[in-house]
């Protein structure tokens, strides 16, 4: 009570000189919109009530924003939530995968529910199928020169400077691979505002013969691709689900080979990415051997291929090219990763595991966090809640299960070590598909916990047996 007297007191008694009069109880303030002259209330507060014979009404779009009732037609054919028309590279769950013919309860048992047999159950599972897992995930924590002005700006806070870390890890990683090189086109899924993309064009010195796809679904205020050349920068608003890259014009045109990025790709979005580029792109490229050849560029009077610096890991690999050149995807989110889009559906199938298992397995992939922060909390409780709300982690989603329920059963160390092999059991599925399909895939830690909780990071480049002959 005496909290919300404080909220009461400290609430402003009357609006700003020219602003809109309406109290929005919510946040305890005033409107901050500008008012019409002559007007005490904004747009949306003034016509709640009947004003001049015009009624504002929710508009039936979006609810969330109003308009005068007799203007509904003439809103609705510009309102921003109106249906657009589908662009040339949408293609109705292209890239969704077979869709399984297990059905899962839509109300999911708690892992709390589970009886302590059918608890035990699933981690013998567990352990038994990750025993086929035999490497241990290397530490590739690196950097680029490209980021090193801004890592050691002193006016960047430590949520920027976080970022800016795993940032150039990436593209450190990128250069181990060769695939940090002029004559790709980088497509960065879950771009967001499209730091990574910005950062990637950056190291490259602002080469002509680059083109950057950044595909998100949704609209994103403060993107940083506006500040770049717009020749070479276009962004895909559509879900990764629906994607045909080979319907994108750049790339019908250019014939470029394709490098897919991305810094916290989340649960499904992964494995659609993954889907969209070495199955759906691949698969209606090799669809397409009788078009022209891919383009050539020459750098520094020597002609080259447009693949990645034609090499492979150093080797020389001139006269080959193949359509996706590289992936390098920062994961996170397990816990939103779905069995109908999972690509690793054939290993786990192998290891005697199907939907029901990888339904709790996702769920579980959350311990491997909230152990760890259950430990962390205890000597730096404070600094640790604020760290893991700045960094793209998955537990702010989690309340299927009650951490406390299982106290008696298993230890925090418990917990996060089997959160752990849920998380690489789940990615390893990921990197035999990619090595079915002709990849030398890997996992590997690109950065500090302590910088991000979801530090792995997996990269795939084409096996050099699995490359096509050019013939340009």
């Amino acid at each position: 009570m005496a909290a919300e007297a404080a909220a009461a007191a400290a609430a402003p008694v009357s609006p700003q000189p020219g602003r809109c009069a309406y109290f929005v109880a919510r946040k305890r303030r005033f409107c901050k919109m500008v008012p019409a002259r002559g007007k005490r209330f904004c747009g949306e507060h003034g016509g709640r009530e009947e004003e001049n014979g015009r009624k504002r009404i929710p508009c039936p779009l979006d609810p969330k924003h109003t308009v005068y009732e007799d203007q509904l037609q003439k809103h609705l054919k510009k309102c921003n939530s109106r249906e657009k028309p589908k662009p040339v590279y949408y293609s109705q769950d292209i890239n969704a995968g077979l869709k399984d013919t297990t059905e899962l309860p839509e109300e999911q048992v708690p892992i709390s529910a589970l009886s302590k047999e059918e608890l035990e159950d699933l981690i013998r599972k567990l352990r038994r199928a990750s025993n086929c897992i035999n490497y241990v995930l290397k530490d590739q924590i690196l950097s680029h020169q490209a980021l090193q002005e801004a890592l050691s700006d002193p006016q960047n806070g430590e949520v920027a400077f976080k970022h800016l870390k795993q940032q150039a890890s990436i593209l450190g990683n990128m250069e181990r691979l060769h695939l940090l090189e002029p004559g790709n086109c980088f497509v960065e899924f879950g771009a967001g505002r499209g730091k990574l993309s910005h950062w990637v064009d950056i190291a490259l010195q602002d080469s002509k013969d680059v083109h950057f796809l950044l595909v998100e679904r949704a609209t994103t205020r403060f993107k940083v691709d506006g500040k770049h050349r717009k020749n070479c920068f276009e962004r895909l608003q559509v879900d990764i689900q629906h994607l045909c890259l080979n319907k994108v014009p750049v790339l019908v045109k250019e014939k470029l080979p394709v490098i897919g990025i991305g810094k916290h790709v989340c649960g499904a979005a992964t494995d659609l990415a993954l889907r969209c580029l070495v199955e759906t792109y691949t698969k209606l490229c090799k669809g397409e051997k009788e078009s022209p050849a891919p383009k050539r560029f020459k750098s520094n009077e020597t002609s080259i291929t447009s693949n990645n610096s034609g090499e492979l890991h150093g080797k020389p690999i001139a006269d080959s090219w193949s359509p996706v050149a590289g992936v390098v995807i920062a994961l996170c989110c397990h816990h939103r990763c779905d069995w109908k889009h999972y690509v690793g559906q054939d290993f786990f199938t192998k290891v005697g595991l199907g939907a029901m298992e990888f339904n709790y397995f996702k769920r579980m992939t959350s311990w491997a966090t909230c152990g760890m922060r259950e430990t962390e909390r205890k000597s730096y409780a404070t600094h640790t809640k604020n760290e893991e709300q700045s960094n793209e982690t998955e537990e702010d989603d989690q309340d299927e299960y009650n951490v406390d329920s299982l106290q008696g059963l298993l230890t925090t160390e418990d917990r996060k070590q089997i959160g752990q092999l849920c998380k690489l059991l789940i990615d390893h599925g990921r990197i035999e598909y990619l090595q079915q399909r002709g990849y030398e895939a890997m996992l590997q830690h690109y950065t500090d916990l302590s910088v991000s909780l979801e530090n792995v990071l997996l990269t795939a480049v084409p096996c050099q047996s699995s490359l096509t002959p050019s013939t340009a």
